[in-house]
């Protein structure tokens, strides 16, 4: 049920950008595969325009979200049940950096947005770019160019080859996902080494931990 309520929430986020948004002006792809050296990437919808590329992460829910651009996790509250999932735009995050590894395109010419689609309230004060409506408006209003005619169909074109490669498809994104968090010497999010670290604080105090070395920039823990 929770993947086809993820289908049918980027399916309907596709046709209203279709329905609002000029495609002379703004070319879209959805569910685009990205391959890095950390393995790959899997974005909901990438518009590419004069004016930036726009990387939009879809989340179909229903309830309240609680959460802060710097939690690692939000927490869906829904009648009186409540679920944690992973901080939208830290995961947006790593789409960006494998964009800008992949395509070669620097991240201030990239605009991360947050999508939430269905009945979902945020109850918490949230960054301009995480939305539950008006994702076309938000695109539109965005008018200093970023990209030149040349960048842009570059950019397009090298798209367009990532969706033609059979080989980047869900399976092997998810394939590569597993791997990735299996691995105990790698972090998943950035790529940096894990290293064993102690616990300083609360009842953990003194507990191994496995965290990325690359910490404060990235938060990535894992237990041993």
């Amino acid at each position: 049920m929770s993947h086809f309520k993820g289908w049918f929430g980027e399916f309907c986020t596709r046709i209203g950008l279709w329905l609002r948004l000029n495609s002379r002006t703004y070319r879209q792809f959805h569910n685009v595969v990205v391959p890095t050296s950390n393995g790959t990437t899997q974005i909901d919808h990438l518009i590419v325009s004069l004016y930036g590329l726009f990387v939009i992460e879809t989340k179909m829910m229903n309830g309240w979200i609680f959460g802060s651009e710097q939690d690692s996790q939000w927490t869906q509250k829904f009648y009186k049940k409540s679920f944690r999932f992973q901080n939208p735009l830290r995961q947006n995050h790593r789409h960006l950096c494998c964009l800008e590894e992949c395509l070669q395109v620097p991240r201030d010419r990239m605009h991360s947005i947050i999508f939430f689609i269905g009945d979902a309230e945020l109850k918490t004060p949230m960054p301009g770019n995480v939305l539950t409506h008006g994702l076309s408006s938000h695109i539109r209003r965005h008018r200093e160019p970023l990209l030149s005619e040349q960048e842009v169909e570059r950019i397009i074109t090298a798209i367009q080859s990532l969706k033609r490669d059979r080989s980047l498809n869900h399976a092997a994104h998810m394939a590569s996902l597993t791997e990735r968090h299996s691995s105990t010497t790698r972090c998943p999010k950035c790529g940096g080494d894990l290293i064993e670290r102690q616990s300083k604080r609360g009842d953990n105090a003194g507990n191994s931990f496995l965290g990325c070395k690359s910490y404060p920039r990235c938060r990535f823990t894992k237990p041993l």
